[in-house]
């Protein structure tokens, strides 16, 4: 069997969009997957919501933490997929390496206002179009492409 790809969910705050695609991935992925998740300022917590979330989902939590992407700086890392919200502006941060890497816009659930079934009706969508776009990873023939045609087919994924 080959070497599991090595993929990187990268945020800013590392507590709910990028813990909920790590656990999908891990959920979804297999051995075919080596996942992680981190952040440039991470938050030092799991969202409630996002934990909320994985539980409707049936989805694992157990041994996702907030955390930086210091801890993973010597570690090779083949795809680098960022999660932040251009629409709402926020930045995202630069992964330095050799990966290849692509940009899923997202908006952050941990910020949505409204009640609490509110909040975690989008979350649940935001966990949706997650759960679709790495479906559509895992189906990828990863080993037949270029980098370059890998980046392209990645940054193709969360478009309609």
């Amino acid at each position: 069997m080959p070497e599991p790809y090595t993929v990187l969910f990268l945020c800013t705050g590392n507590s709910c969009r990028s813990q909920m695609a790590e656990a999908l991935l891990r959920h979804l992925g297999g051995d075919r997957f080596r996942v992680i998740s981190a952040g440039s300022h991470p938050a030092g917590f799991v969202h409630g919501l996002a934990l909320e979330t994985l539980q409707h989902m049936g989805v694992s939590a157990i041994g996702l933490y907030s955390k930086s992407w210091d801890e993973f700086a010597a570690t090779p890392i083949d795809i680098v997929l960022t999660l932040c919200d251009h629409a709402a502006g926020q930045t995202c941060p630069a992964f330095p390496g050799p990966a290849v890497r692509a940009h899923w816009s997202l908006p952050d659930p941990a910020f949505v206002e409204g009640t609490d079934e509110q909040r975690l009706a989008f979350a649940l969508q935001v966990a949706g179009r997650l759960r679709g776009w790495i479906e559509k990873l895992i189906g990828l023939p990863i080993d037949r492409f270029s980098p370059q045609q890998l980046r392209a087919e990645l940054e193709r994924i969360p478009r309609p």
